[in-house]
């Protein structure tokens, strides 16, 4: 193995003599998006804003050194965030042990950093390709309803229980309306309206709407009374680097938490290698999955014992970073070091943000997480595509995260094994210009009266055996053909349990019929059924390149004339 490929940093490395002022002025950008976000995230997963700082420096470091991705930014996200949440608080509550909350934040993080560089030392990257796009589109937009109706407790200035369920929250706001703090509120829905006004008609602010909303948000709360009138802020953030931290790995912690880290892990991977390969449209780089998986890995696995908790590719941070024009992996180190010297000389001032600024800032995070366009567009076009949505985001909304990507990804594979179960058997006859043709698209099409000629579009494999099967069944029982051709261009692969059925089935029509041949099988296709001596049995001469010699070679087995004339041989 090369060095390069141990070290990927090393194909970049050499460039940034003459990108560093690209990369330099991203990076500059990509901190001043990233000190809102991180405080807003960390909230989002529980944890004081600092984490939010923490993470935001150590992952991007090493994700950019050992990924392989250009343009992807990493560090804390929403969705992560909200998975890190909910699957803690069913362990520890923050409100009551926020030590033991952390605690147990580093350590999922860990073993979400481990399963996510083993897969990709396995060489796992192409396994998010079998998440279907749904999933993600269900479990997003439920996960920004999640975290919009969380944050209303800070919107209201309303003591919401802890731990409360999206329909006991709007319950309990309901019931408890006459309790809204008014000031709270005003901070709160003075916030979300800078940013939205930033956002959509200030197009040249547009990109630092978030921390221009912060800022104006602290003053109104400033000007309002600010905790003299209920008004908590985020409090103290302490104005030091990440602390190494040994996270605690006790069996009872791994046990505990590995099916939460594995949700995590695939989630995360799922996030960075589709941000990644997005951005990889506009700038024609390669991405490699596999390399990308170490990295996100390693990224996370490095980061738990440095007080970070988990995170993978931000698509709003990775989209700004290609904008401002980096070149190369540099810029997010850039950002990192920049935000290191932010938090060391300005961390005082950040902890005099309002809650309810955030709250707001986070409704319009929530909201953004819901894919309208996709949303409606899975609406229109497919059936089974909308229920696997409808499964991950309700879910999402009433039940444990980890269960609604399992169900979205459990329902997403059975549609699929559904529709590869049943694969397309299409009846052959000779058409005008003499071509095989589908009969269903060609009346006038003829088909031979001794030889049937049917073409299966669709792999044999343990699911697809019933259906041909059964079609095999009706041939045999009803009709007086004794030979059947096979046309196999269209089959992919043929499993071993479908190679057993399919020796069986054509000993049994060369016993008590004519036979069963096969015309056009791909090489790849056959390789089941020659390791496995199948061929052995059934015999080499069934086999045939293409239709033309095997209609020829089955005319002169033939022991009566053929009523219906299709082909030459029939003459």
């Amino acid at each position: 193995m090369s060095l390069k490929k141990i070290f990927p940093f090393l194909i970049w490395l050499p460039l940034v003599k003459s990108t560093w002022k690209d990369d330099l002025i991203a990076g500059i950008t990509g901190t001043i998006i990233v000190i809102p976000q991180a405080v807003a995230f960390a909230m989002i997963a529980g944890l004081p804003p600092i984490y939010g700082f923490y993470t935001a420096m150590i992952t991007p470091i090493i994700a950019a050194l050992f990924g392989s991705s250009y343009h992807l930014i990493s560090g804390p996200t929403t969705a992560i965030s909200i998975v890190v949440y909910s699957t803690l608080i069913k362990f520890v509550n923050p409100e009551t042990d926020l030590e033991g909350f952390i605690s147990l934040a580093l350590v999922l993080t860990f073993l979400a950093g481990l399963f996510q560089f083993a897969m990709g030392l396995m060489r796992m990257g192409k396994l998010v390709n079998f998440v279907s796009h749904s999933v993600i589109i269900g479990f997003t937009a439920g996960a920004g309803i999640l975290i919009a109706v969380k944050q209303l407790r800070h919107v209201f200035g309303i003591k919401v229980p802890q731990g409360s369920a999206i329909p006991e929250i709007l319950s309990y706001i309901i019931g408890h309306i006459s309790e809204t703090n008014w000031y709270v509120f005003i901070v709160a829905v003075g916030t979300l309206i800078i940013a939205l006004t930033i956002k959509l008609l200030i197009k040249p602010l547009a990109r630092y709407y978030m921390l221009i909303a912060m800022l104006l948000g602290s003053i109104i709360a400033i000007l309002l009374g600010g905790s003299a009138n209920g008004i908590e802020t985020v409090g103290h953030i302490p104005s030091n680097l990440p602390p190494f931290r040994i996270p605690e790995l006790t069996y009872t912690n791994i046990r505990a938490l590995s099916s939460g880290a594995m949700i995590l892990a695939l989630l995360g991977l799922i996030e960075a290698v589709a941000i990644g390969k997005s951005i990889a449209l506009h700038t024609h780089q390669k991405i490699d999955g596999d390399q990308e998986f170490i990295g996100q890995g390693l990224s996370n696995f490095v980061a738990s014992f440095f007080s970070s908790y988990a995170g993978s590719g931000s698509f709003t941070r990775s989209g700004v970073n290609y904008q401002a024009g980096a070149k190369t992996p540099m810029s997010s180190i850039f950002a990192s070091i920049f935000l290191m010297a932010v938090l060391l000389l300005f961390a005082n001032y950040a902890s005099y943000l309002p809650k309810a600024a955030m709250g707001g800032i986070i409704l319009l995070v929530g909201y953004n997480l819901i894919d309208f366009h996709h949303i409606k567009q899975v609406y229109i076009s497919s059936g089974r595509e909308l229920i696997i949505l409808s499964i991950t985001l309700l879910g999402t909304l009433f039940f444990d995260l980890e269960f609604a990507l399992l169900a979205g990804i459990i329902a997403s594979f059975y549609f699929y094994m559904e529709r590869t179960s049943k694969p397309n058997i299409a009846v052959l006859g000779l058409n005008a210009e003499n071509r095989l043709v589908n009969m269903i698209r060609d009346e006038n099409a003829k088909e031979c009266s001794n030889i049937k000629i049917i073409r299966i579009d669709g792999s044999l494999y343990f699911g697809s055996i019933e259906k041909i099967s059964d079609y095999l069944d009706h041939l045999y029982k009803e009709n007086k053909i004794n030979h059947l051709l096979i046309s196999a261009e269209g089959i992919n692969f043929i499993d071993l349990a479908a190679a057993e059925w399919l020796s069986n089935e054509i000993i049994n029509w060369q016993k008590n019929r004519g036979g069963i041949y096969i015309s056009g099988l791909k090489i790849v296709s056959q390789d089941v059924l020659r390791k496995g001596g199948f061929i052995n049995r059934i015999g080499e001469n069934i086999f045939f390149k293409d239709n033309k010699s095997a209609i020829a070679a089955i005319h002169k087995k033939l022991d009566k004339p053929c009523e219906v004339k299709a082909f030459e041989e029939c003459k």
